[in-house]
């Protein structure tokens, strides 16, 4: 194995620039020991890249560890002609950075509206039971309105569901007068319960 040569050592720019493809090259093919070079060259200028976009060291860190083990990973896949191993390095840092802020915005987001649909399914729940629970008060009231024929007859219609003819004929009166009976007592139910036609 070749061991890389450390950056920055008494040598000019355009020599780092080449000494960091060499050993990315190395990395490419496998090599551990370049890559620990890579890694100490490349490491802190990912991790302040990182930082400036997702804000929090802890996530930071991860973030710039997941960078470097990808940089391991397509080493192959870096071209000289492309661009620089810092730039490349680089783009690489901001596009995870923005992925993992995405990612953890819509998190949070989904969160809230779970949240929100939770919350607004128990309020429409206690509101429907509490309008369900008013009205049933109401029509008791206004059935207690209603003389006994028209209150046993609109009961018989509508609570159990006879016919007229059923209902004529469960309480032993005249079909007419049941129809009459009815007509007038849902009149007087729907002017109690304040409906407008």
């Amino acid at each position: 194995m070749n061991r890389p040569i450390p950056f920055g050592v008494g040598r000019p720019a355009d020599t780092d620039r080449n000494d960091i493809a060499d050993v990315m090259q190395q990395v490419a093919h496998g090599d551990k020991e370049a890559f620990s070079a890579l890694y100490d060259a490349l490491a802190p200028l990912v991790f302040g890249i990182v930082l400036k976009v997702v804000r929090d060291r802890a996530q930071s860190e991860e973030v710039a560890q997941e960078v470097m083990i990808e940089l391991w990973r397509q080493a192959a896949r870096y071209r000289p002609d492309a661009g620089s191993v810092t730039a490349w390095a680089a783009t690489v840092a901001h596009r995870r950075a923005v992925d993992r802020v995405r990612s953890a915005q819509a998190a949070t987001d989904r969160e809230h509206a779970q949240a929100a649909r939770e919350h607004t399914t128990a309020f429409d729940e206690v509101a429907e039971q509490v309008e369900t629970r008013l009205e049933s008060e109401q029509v008791r009231r206004c059935l207690r309105g209603l003389t006994e024929l028209q209150r046993q007859a609109v009961t018989l219609a509508y609570y159990q569901g006879l016919t007229y003819r059923e209902v004529a004929a469960s309480l032993r009166t005249p079909l007419p007068t049941i129809k009459t009976r009815m007509r007038d007592g849902l009149i007087r139910l729907r002017d109690c319960m304040g409906v407008t036609t």
